[in-house]
């Protein structure tokens, strides 16, 4: 059965499609088939709240080619505002990825991997050449952490480009990854580039990833809060309260206006 195409949902000024992880494929496909670049936010609540703060973050958010519902919140707000359920789900990075590239095995599409240390690309290479064999992995950067300079950036676009990949998978972190690809994406001219984020630490063994069942239940924040408390305390319990309360300042807003429309239409009556 044909996906069904991705709903866009406004989730505090963040447009996210709504969708199944295989209808993200599928769209990945008809940019690579159209030669169309594009380039997509694996986007959770992390990254809506720092939209909040940052309006050039937004806008790449918003001119994004796709932007998937990373988080549970994401898929549960998307599943209550558009009430179809069956055909929303969690598009998370990893997953994305790894579907991704079990559908090249057929398509053969061609991947290049730019981010994390040289470490980490190279045991990610091997973990996916023995996982899913018949995938191209066409070339890997490593850059600093620093930012490039304009010679070095020139470098990696004139890397990338020879490669010629379909699809770049951009392992950074939020909103690094977002620039990166909203700047480089015509330079370019790839049809996908694709920021996951920690997912090259998952696949390469070198971060262990949370359980499916605190995945699929909102929890794997706590996971990997438990796991590295000191880097990543600041961003859950702070954004995390912060989501929520942004919401429900959404919420009241809205039930504040239909309440003051219904008012001005009955005192607006004969």
């Amino acid at each position: 059965m044909t996906p069904a195409p991705a709903t866009p949902v406004e989730i505090l000024g963040v447009r996210v499609h709504a969708q199944t992880l295989h209808g993200a494929v599928d769209t990945i496909g008809r940019w690579i088939d159209r030669g169309d670049p594009h380039y997509v936010c694996v986007t959770g609540v992390h990254g809506v709240v720092e939209c909040q703060r940052d309006d050039d973050l937004r806008r790449i958010h918003n001119e994004a080619g796709m932007v998937t519902t990373d988080g549970m919140p994401l898929v549960w707000l998307s599943r209550r505002r558009i009430g179809d359920r069956r055909r929303i789900e969690r598009v998370y990075g990893p997953d994305l990825m790894l579907e991704s590239f079990a559908r090249s095995e057929v398509t053969g599409w061609r991947h290049f991997l730019y981010g994390s240390t040289r470490g980490t690309l190279d045991r990610l290479r091997r973990n996916l050449r023995a996982r899913i064999p018949r995938a191209q992995v066409v070339g890997a950067i490593s850059p600093p952490f620093r930012p490039l300079t304009a010679d070095e950036d020139a470098d990696v676009t004139a890397s990338i480009a020879r490669a010629r990949p379909d699809i770049v998978w951009v392992g950074m972190s939020t909103p690094k990854q977002e620039r990166w690809m909203a700047d480089h994406v015509d330079r370019l001219g790839v049809p996908a580039l694709v920021g996951v984020g920690a997912a090259f630490d998952f696949h390469a063994g070198v971060t262990p990833q949370a359980p499916r069942w605190m995945q699929t239940s909102g929890l794997e924040w706590a996971y990997r809060l438990g796991r590295e408390p000191r880097r990543l305390a600041g961003r859950y319990l702070r954004n995390n309260p912060r989501f929520v309360w942004l919401l429900a300042r959404e919420a009241l807003r809205g039930r504040t206006g239909a309440t003051t429309r219904t008012t001005q239409r009955d005192d607006s009556s004969p």
